[in-house]
């Protein structure tokens, strides 16, 4: 399905995915929610909204947060180390996670939160992004499925452009929503937030099913993946979900897929729920190698020293990190200088400098 700008900026685009039905109702097939949106009514994201009998993404173009970010901060530790990544934001969230560290422009729609926005149209974000050296554009802080229409657009000028397109992102597209995006993305970080479908249906207003399926059909159509889980205390920390998580990241995925153990710190409302002990990290990503995981990182705990990227073959660490910050030890091609293995990943090779280029 070709996706195209609106001829001037506007506030709001139609929906790429949506049937209209006889009453005037509108079945959105954007997530995994499948919202059925009356007139005059918006879907749980709070940012596609029935007019007439056209679902309209208001968000579109409508930007509620701008970053220039290490790459390694999305996490993605396989992805153009070292680099920038243009980083955006509309609002809304199709989850209503009761820790969401981004809640004010995530769940703001759905609360009727006055968010700050600017026009950012999808030329303009390319150029920012250009103009700033970043590699990439990343979709993220919120769940970029909710402005569809906006990334696809923006992602097909910057893959035009020679950048990279990333989406950190819940999991949570249909099928529908995840080919389209197949087709532009290069790489995706995804929340793997539980292994438990009670957890994603108490704490995030969602159900697990769909998060492994996104997940799977981004991956057999080429998406490089990343996962993260955010462990915390009482809630996901158990060792048998823990172990049937990684276990199913291995047997579905494979041993080389990077997984991104994060400590959990109060926010939103879950303020009473202390941080995650390093101990449980600890013996999260312990349970990770035993399942056979090769690339296991504990982020949010810089005192752990737990980031490096090792060889999966002979154990040599290739990307040493310090915060965000990372330097490569890997060969030119882009293997172990130690046995040669490649690094699984995307953009890992050096790129040959130019004759008569500055040196």
């Amino acid at each position: 399905m070709a996706v195209s700008a609106p001829a001037k900026p506007v506030i709001g685009a139609p929906s790429v995915l949506a049937e209209t039905l006889p009453d005037g109702s509108v079945r959105c097939g954007v997530c995994a929610h499948r919202c059925l949106v009356r007139p005059g009514r918006s879907g749980i994201c709070g940012v596609r909204e029935n007019r007439a009998g056209v679902l309209v993404c208001h968000a579109y173009g409508q930007v509620a947060a701008i970053g220039l970010d290490a790459i390694e901060k999305k996490p993605l530790f396989h992805v153009e180390p070292g680099s920038l990544a243009y980083s955006i934001a509309t609002a809304g969230c199709p989850f209503h996670c009761r820790f969401c560290q981004n809640w004010e422009i995530a769940q703001g729609p759905r609360l009727g939160l006055r968010i700050d926005q600017q026009p950012l149209a999808p030329a303009e974000v390319v150029g920012e992004a250009l103009r700033t050296r970043s590699r990439s554009i990343a979709y993220t802080y919120v769940e970029p499925t909710v402005f569809l229409e906006y990334a696809l657009y923006t992602a097909h000028l910057a893959r035009a452009a020679g950048l990279r397109n990333l989406f950190i992102t819940d999991g949570y597209a249909t099928p529908e929503a995840n080919d389209l995006l197949a087709k532009v993305l290069d790489a995706a970080n995804v929340d793997l937030k539980s292994f438990d479908d009670a957890f994603y249906r108490r704490l995030c207003g969602a159900r697990l099913a769909p998060v492994l399926e996104s997940i799977v059909r981004l991956q057999r159509a080429g998406v490089w993946l990343e996962l993260t889980t955010l462990v915390i205390p009482g809630l996901n920390d158990r060792d048998d979900e823990l172990g049937a998580l990684t276990g199913w990241i291995v047997a579905t995925l494979g041993p080389t897929t990077p997984w991104h153990v994060s400590r959990f710190f109060p926010a939103h409302r879950m303020l009473d729920v202390p941080p995650t002990p390093v101990a449980t990290l600890l013996r999260a990503a312990a349970i990770g190698r035993a399942a056979g995981l090769k690339h296991v990182y504990v982020g949010n705990a810089p005192q752990l020293g737990l980031e490096d990227t090792q060889c999966a073959g002979c154990g040599t660490v290739l990307i040493e990190r310090s915060g965000y910050r990372s330097r490569s030890l890997l060969a030119d091609d882009g293997s172990c200088p130690r046995c040669a293995r490649p690094l699984e990943g995307v953009g890992l090779a050096r790129e040959p400098i130019a004759v008569g280029a500055e040196q």
